[in-house]
């Protein structure tokens, strides 16, 4: 038996709840994890887990062992970069969630170099713009934007971006330029379903809130770059999602002598999880492309 592989796959099992779904994310069929487990315990001559009805939940026995094998693993991890050096590779399998337009606008035409580095790492990028369960999802790590619902999440902020009221030229043009924030009430907002429809400006330390109303409301920020690259209306956005347009030309900001809250952008880790090497790593290769 392989202890380190053990201890992994314990690991999966607790915090999955299931033979069957660490099995999935292990890549392994479940009777491999049931062999490995049922090894271990022989082992260690204690039970680790009890099985039921409701699903598989550890003992007090097993939640030691649990707790003690993941602060092992992850201390095997770091010292194995330590020797290895500042350019050590990574290997194994990196489980990444992130907003789909963010990504692919920013992370993954990146990725290649990310993965030059690390030959031997295989990487999974999981894009869906809503919070998902990080321990259910085997994620090692999570790119998202805005404030964090979860007050105990381990988190780690790896840049700040700004928003704007944005429109193509073409709407401009044909139902004028807004020049306050009042006259946003006489267009066609695209509403972001996911924030509030007010909107809120400062300028020289006044505050000022405009309720916008428009025709079209999606639920996922692909569908707000496409109807307002349609020249349907004009919305708010973080500058990151409309950069390689605003850099063209073919989106422009209005309303600039006004400012909008900023928008920060986070590295989330499964609570309750080891935090490894791997995913720490990405989270810092993500925060240096944004800080470039």
């Amino acid at each position: 038996m392989d202890r380190y592989q053990a201890m992994a796959t314990f690991i999966r099992v607790v915090e999955t709840g299931s033979f069957s779904a660490a099995a999935r994310q292990l890549g392994v069929g479940q009777p491999a994890v049931s062999k490995t487990i049922a090894q271990l315990e022989a082992h260690l001559q204690v039970s680790l887990i009890v099985r039921s009805t409701h699903g598989l939940t550890p003992t007090e026995a097993g939640q030691n062992f649990y707790e003690r094998a993941r602060n092992a693993i992850q201390e095997a991890d770091e010292a194995e970069l330590a020797a290895r050096g500042a350019g050590a590779s990574l290997s194994g399998r990196l489980r990444v969630s992130a907003a789909t337009t963010f990504a692919r606008l920013h992370i993954i035409p990146k990725l290649p170099r990310f993965m030059a580095e690390h030959p031997h790492l295989n990487v999974e990028i999981i894009l869906d713009d809503r919070l998902i369960d990080l321990v259910a999802e085997g994620i090692d790590v999570s790119i998202r934007m805005g404030t964090l619902a979860d007050s105990t999440a381990i988190a780690q902020k790896i840049a700040t971006g700004s928003r704007s009221v944005l429109a193509t030229p073409t709407y401009l043009e044909r139902a004028g330029i807004p020049r306050t924030p009042a006259d946003l009430t006489n267009h066609g907002a695209i509403i972001y379903s996911q924030l509030p429809s007010v909107w809120s400006f400062t300028q020289n330390g006044a505050a000022l809130s405009v309720s916008v109303s428009g025709r079209l409301k999606v639920s996922a920020a692909e569908g707000l770059r496409a109807a307002v690259l349609a020249d349907m209306g004009l919305s708010i956005a973080s500058d990151w999602m409309f950069a390689p347009e605003l850099e063209a030309g073919t989106v422009v900001r209005v309303l600039e002598a006004w400012s909008l809250p900023s928008i920060d952008l986070w590295a989330i880790f499964p609570s309750g999880r080891m935090k490894t090497a791997k995913a720490r790593l990405f989270a810092d290769f993500v925060e240096n492309l944004m800080s470039a």
